[in-house]
């Protein structure tokens, strides 16, 4: 792989299969990183599941709020990995060290002012949600933890989108897989009080703080912050092309460099916050139709992110290959990592999409074991199975246009196809048809975008 990669920096030609050996190295590591998310979000549902219905709805009404936050602060760190992918991809080692540090100090100046907002709103967010007076409470304390966290997850989102760009898929799914260990144990830790298991007549006292929710959101935030630091660790002192240690240099913004980061971040920020926007008007939709739907739409959520995972995964690669392309001038070859990428993640989400289909039932029992919960889970994610393909284009795409640096325009198409579409289908189908009509929303309006993204994709010059 690494071999590979510098060929493109090089100038040196790539056959095709030696270009999809390429997408595959790169977006197998990728792909294990988000498994490993996805694992997590699994083991907080499943485990918040064994609660009761409340405490999945208070985690439930808050999720899209959380998605806003974080996304906002990984929207901002992609202004800089861009950049330093541009860089590397020049052979350009100092430049992309600089722009490292000024990553570094943005990340933290914008993710500490974003978490004081957070903070600021956290205890009546629930209500203006719509949430019933039982759950909010919870609900308040488990978004609070981790919007206070957020500086340690934006030097996670830094580091991380540092090594992908640089090339390093490795390190970064491995830390990923760590975390997800952590957040396993944390959880198993913090969530259930205290008990004694007994197995073949011998009993074993297993401890646990018994904070239910809360234990939750510190067992995550904990696994968060352990890889966060390791992320860092190796991004700072280890990666080649871009550590810190024994390369001294300013440790200050530079306007070039700010205004390019800019550039790339505001419009998927605003992307980002005005399709949580829409995420959180969904979730106020689905918030009258009672506890057992806001949870089986926060559960189903949750469940489809395992389908949606590898194209995401693949996204990655995409971002990083076109990025280092077009760096190093290579544009035909820029088209040709874009093309191929797209059609992977197509295929790929595909076969996810059948298996989702096949075994939504037995994916909803995992998480919960409420069955009026599960039973309708599983309806809304049969439904969701069909736009897997087409939700597989807009995500590869959008990637591969997001190395180039080209954001404008696919923010406009993301935020546009879900408010014109997502939002008041929706709301109009919602009345007759409840949780049903909204996931047939959400399935019509993801293969309407897979389709304005392939548009592009296909008949634009986006790599130059």
């Amino acid at each position: 792989m690494t071999t590979d990669i510098k060929f493109i920096r090089e100038g040196k030609p790539l056959s095709w299969r030696q270009r999809l050996s390429l997408v595959f190295a790169l977006s197998f590591p990728a792909m294990l990183a988000q498994l490993s998310s996805i694992a997590m979000q699994y083991i907080d549902a499943s485990m918040v599941g064994r609660l009761g219905a409340d405490d999945s709805a208070a985690i439930g009404l808050v999720s899209t709020s959380l998605w806003l936050f974080w996304g906002i602060c990984s929207a901002m760190t992609s202004g800089y990995s861009v950049q330093l992918a541009h860089k590397v991809g020049a052979n350009d080692p100092s430049g992309a060290r600089d722009i490292f540090r000024q990553g570094i100090i943005a990340s933290l100046i914008f993710s500490i002012t974003i978490a004081l907002l957070g903070v600021a709103i956290s205890w009546r967010l629930p209500y203006w949600l719509g949430g019933e007076e039982e759950i909010c409470g919870k609900a308040s304390l488990y978004f609070v933890v981790f919007v206070a966290a957020l500086p340690l997850l934006t030097m996670n989102y830094l580091a991380g989108g540092m090594l992908r760009c640089a090339g390093n898929m490795k390190i970064p799914s491995i830390l990923s897989g760590l975390m997800c260990v952590l957040d396993c144990l944390f959880n198993f830790l913090l969530i259930f009080p205290s008990r004694i298991y007994e197995i073949e007549g011998l009993e074993f006292f297993i401890p646990g703080a018994g904070l239910g929710v809360l234990g939750a959101a510190l067992g995550t935030v904990g696994a968060e912050a352990v890889c966060a630091s390791f992320m860092l660790w190796f991004a700072w002192r280890k990666q080649p092309e871009i550590k810190l240690t024994g390369n001294p240099g300013p440790w200050r913004l530079t306007g070039t460099v700010t205004k390019n980061a800019v550039g790339i971040s505001v419009p998927m920020t605003v992307e980002h916050a005005v399709i949580c926007g829409a995420q959180i008007a969904i979730t106020m939709i689905v918030a009258p139709l009672g506890v057992v739907a806001i949870a089986a739409n926060a559960f189903a959520v949750t469940a489809e992110s395992l389908c949606y995972m590898p194209g995401y995964g693949i996204g990655d690669a995409a971002t990083a290959l076109t990025g280092q392309c077009h760096g190093a001038g290579r544009h035909r070859l820029t088209r040709k990592f874009g093309f191929m990428a797209v059609g992977i993640g197509m295929a790929v989400m595909t076969g996810m999409g059948v298996l989702l289909y096949i075994f939504a039932d037995e994916i909803m029992r995992l998480i919960t074991p409420v069955t009026s919960i599960s039973t309708l889970g599983a309806e809304v994610l049969r439904i969701e199975a069909w736009a897997e393909p087409m939700f597989a284009a807009s995500i590869v795409a959008y990637g591969a246009f997001v190395g180039v640096g080209h954001t404008k325009l696919p923010a406009f198409m993301n935020l546009g196809s879900i408010w014109a579409v997502r939002v008041p289908l929706a709301w109009w189908m919602a009345s007759t048809m409840g949780l049903k009509g909204v996931w047939i929303a959400m399935c019509v309006e993801l293969i309407f975008r897979g389709t304005i993204f392939l548009a592009r994709l296909i008949f634009s010059k986006w790599w130059r």
